[in-house]
């Protein structure tokens, strides 16, 4: 059966036929995009003095309320596109000198993204595919990139599934993640640098959200006691509010210096050797796409 006719990429299982209708992350059966571009603003190995070639798609199956990229996210906004348009915009991409393809919140397009990228991967597109998600899928959907990703560049965003249900809606976020994640480290195993640019491998992200320093502590241990050297982990202070939370007052400030060093500290202490730490005000800078769809 066409996996759009049946939607199960995600554990949130609607089983909706996509064609027809659309499940909670809100997404049809044609590929919409936001945005596409150089994007100087990922880890260094991902980034580069080029940039790497973000393909930012609209919609997403988690929709945490924090959300930064919510206009894309939770509203929708974007442009559908062909699959053969999907394939001209990585070309253009690699043509402008991207390091990488970077697939942003591409979960509920996997199945396009896959028949799409299989047609020119090796062929006339040549840089690395990047995989940048929520982690919140089923094992299966990551299967199906065996062969097409070459870097994993995967969130993991609870450890207390009472968080995820609070702030994501989901009730078992950390287990479907974990799992993912060890299938992406499977698929690509330990991780490849070479000119200062990741060739291959799994970077895991920790977005620090103020009031749960102890659960990033948390999931810091997990991925080293877990993966030790194989990976990757960043750590993120760049959490910035975007609306206001009455019920979740935590959610309307940035994290302080004091706690994002604990965390930093706390990693160092375990014996993390591979991570990626923000320096600064990153709160202030623009991680915030403009998004505008109008040359894609």
């Amino acid at each position: 059966m066409d996996a759009l006719e049946q939607c199960n990429l995600c554990p949130r299982n609607c089983g909706v036929n996509r064609y027809q209708t659309v499940g909670v992350c809100g997404a049809g059966s044609k590929m919409k995009v936001a945005q596409y571009s150089l994007h100087m603003w990922e880890e260094p190995i991902i980034s580069g003095r080029n940039g790497s070639g973000t393909i930012f798609f609209s919609y997403c199956n988690l929709q945490c309320i924090f959300c930064q990229n919510y206009k894309i996210s939770s509203m929708g906004y974007g442009k559908e596109i062909s699959e053969e348009r999907f394939q001209e915009l990585c070309l253009d991409l690699q043509k402008r000198g991207a390091n990488n393809i970077n697939l942003v919140t591409p979960t509920h397009y996997v199945p396009q993204i896959v028949s799409a990228l299989s047609k020119i991967k090796h062929k006339e597109l040549t840089i690395p595919v990047v995989y940048n998600t929520s982690s919140y899928e089923n094992v299966s959907t990551i299967q199906m990139l065996n062969g097409i990703v070459d870097i994993y560049l995967a969130d993991l965003k609870y450890y207390d599934d009472a968080l995820g249900c609070k702030y994501s809606h989901v009730k078992d976020y950390f287990h479907w993640a974990s799992l993912a994640i060890a299938e992406m480290v499977r698929q690509v195993g330990e991780f490849s640098i070479e000119n200062d640019l990741m060739k291959r491998g799994v970077i895991v992200r920790i977005l620090i959200l103020p009031g749960h320093v102890e659960d990033a502590k948390k999931l810091v241990k997990y991925l080293y006691t877990t993966y030790g050297d194989q990976i990757i982990i960043s750590l993120m202070n760049q959490y910035t509010p975007v609306k206001h939370f009455d019920e979740y007052p935590n959610l309307n400030h940035k994290i302080s210096d004091e706690d994002y060093q604990e965390v930093i500290d706390y990693a160092l202490d375990l014996g993390v050797k591979y991570a990626f730490m923000q320096e600064g005000d990153t709160q202030s800078e623009s991680f915030i796409p403009n998004f505008n769809c109008s040359d894609i």
